[in-house]
């Protein structure tokens, strides 16, 4: 998780806590007061990610030497690459929610979502040419438009008038539509290539608020990818990396 991600969430937890606490100080009508009783109920998600990588580099990295045909965009006699990070963008999911009621405070949920994004990958390099050195920055951009299906165990807090809190864990597969792996590379733009499916963990925390209608939520979530992601080819791009895993930060409101 950033650390725009890590401050965003924090600061809507403790913004919704304040509101959870001044809202018990009085006691209100009860909004759907027998509603979380149903035994199931379906609703629509709409949300906010951050897409990125963790990313393991392969042992001794700066002192490997990469020959121009490795990398084709960068010109020079010999390349040495000397870190790789990644870089988060915004992107937006939609989906819908399925969620049976398995006891007082605890949930199942169904989430099936699609998720867009765009995740990017930085290459520091050292180049020599006509034995000058030269460190250039090479940024490799991976659209990403992934199914997810999640199922996901809730546990809930106690209703306090019309608000109440829950944690939440669980796991996840993914394909991702706009995957590199069977993109047709080309001599002057070297892509990098992962595997389409993907199976993820996850853990988040939510707020529900009881309206007149229906049950509106806000939802922190993270997913922590389980696979190694990136397809060895034989480039600089993509034999930098060891291991290469997903992680996706997820802002929802929830509609139900």
């Amino acid at each position: 998780m950033t650390k725009k991600s890590i401050i965003f969430s924090t600061l809507l937890v403790l913004m919704l806590s304040v509101a959870i606490n001044t809202s018990a100080q009085r006691r209100k009508v009860l909004n759907l007061p027998t509603y979380d009783e149903n035994p199931y109920h379906f609703g629509f998600i709409l949300g906010i990610n951050h897409m990125l990588f963790s990313i393991n580099t392969v042992d001794n990295l700066p002192y490997i030497k990469w020959s121009t045909a490795q990398s084709p965009d960068v010109f020079g006699d010999s390349l040495f690459v000397y870190s790789v990070t990644s870089t988060p963008t915004p992107g937006f999911s939609v989906g819908i929610l399925a969620n049976l009621r398995l006891g007082k405070y605890t949930d199942l949920r169904f989430i099936p979502a699609l998720s867009f994004g765009e995740r990017l990958l930085n290459y520091n390099i050292l180049r020599y040419r006509n034995g000058e050195p030269l460190f250039v920055e090479i940024e490799k951009s991976i659209t990403s438009t992934i199914v997810e299906i999640p199922l996901e165990f809730r546990y809930k807090s106690k209703r306090m008038n019309n608000i109440s809190a829950y944690v939440l864990g669980g796991a996840k597969y993914s394909l991702d539509l706009a995957s590199q792996k069977k993109a047709a590379g080309n001599e002057s733009n070297t892509t990098v290539k992962l595997y389409r499916n993907d199976f993820s963990v996850e853990v988040g925390v939510g707020f529900e608020f009881y309206t007149t209608y229906f049950k509106f939520g806000t939802e922190a979530k993270m997913g922590y990818g389980l696979r190694n992601l990136v397809l060895r080819e034989d480039n600089l791009y993509s034999g930098s990396i060891d291991n290469l895993n997903s992680k996706i930060f997820l802002l929802s409101f929830t509609f139900e």
